[in-house]
């Protein structure tokens, strides 16, 4: 004999819909969280200030007992060397010693941003005849440039192939007449003309600098625009990197110490 049987109603795929909607609702929000904190890291983070000679000066004067330009006996005379030791290398509010690059590129979904790169690691010094630099050597130690993006700065040293080219190196060709009033702490404009090299790649180069002696320390900040093409350096880029601009501008900030 035939039984006459309900069959309970299928629940199973009502089940599964509800499954795919919290797992599609969770994956939405974790997206958000990943856009959220993309869209942070590049808008969020504030681009550290251009290289600025009242800003670098101000920072000795607030840490300097003394006062005025403080030359001591002897005038200017003699060897200058890279003080590292003096104001503070934080990326974002340098007030010591450091070296670094900055560029334009376009990151997709975000927009146009700043690309800056950054080192304290710089070495050299100047000698001072009179009122004359009569000569000046400085290096930078380009494996230790960090950037604001720190996902960048692999791109970075492998752009500068640092395991072959580990220094940037500037060297004076001609005297630079810092002038009279130097000694008495006027800020001075000059042009350091001579042979920076980055790369592997040597080229002739003037170099816009202002200087300035506080309490004891020459203060000399600059920056320089340049094709990195001319130096066989090959921008870098990425999936998120719409476009980089081909040149930029080489920053440079020294504090020296007779």
């Amino acid at each position: 004999m035939l039984q006459n049987t309900i069959t309970p109603p299928d629940t199973a795929p009502s089940g599964r819909r509800r499954r795919r909607r919290t797992r599609a609702l969770t994956g939405g929000l974790v997206a958000l969280l990943v856009l959220g904190t993309v869209l942070w890291w590049f808008c969020g983070r504030d681009t550290p200030d251009k290289v600025n000679i009242d800003a670098a000066a101000s920072g000795i004067a607030a840490n300097s007992a003394g006062t005025g330009a403080a030359t001591g006996a002897g005038g200017l005379d003699g060897t200058w060397d890279v003080d590292t030791t003096t104001g503070d290398f934080d990326f974002d509010s340098a007030t010591g010693t450091f070296a670094g690059f900055r560029i334009d590129e376009e990151l997709a979904g975000i927009g146009a941003t700043e690309a800056v790169g950054r080192t304290g690691d710089v070495s050299g010094s100047f000698v001072i005849d009179g009122t004359t630099v009569t000569d000046a050597q400085f290096s930078v130690d380009m494996t230790a440039i960090t950037t604001n993006d720190s996902m960048r700065d692999r791109r970075v040293q492998e752009a500068l192939a640092t395991t072959q080219y580990p220094t940037a190196e500037f060297r004076l060709t001609e005297p630079i007449d810092l002038g009279a009033g130097v000694a008495s702490g006027d800020t001075v404009e000059v042009d350091a003309r001579g042979e920076l090299t980055i790369h592997g790649v040597t080229r002739e180069v003037s170099i816009p600098l202002q200087a300035r002696l506080v309490d004891g320390t020459a203060v000399v900040v600059g920056a320089l625009d340049l094709s990195f093409a001319d130096y066989g350096v090959t921008v870098p880029s990425s999936m998120k990197v719409v476009s980089v601009e081909d040149h930029g501008t080489v920053e440079l900030q020294l504090l020296l110490q007779r």
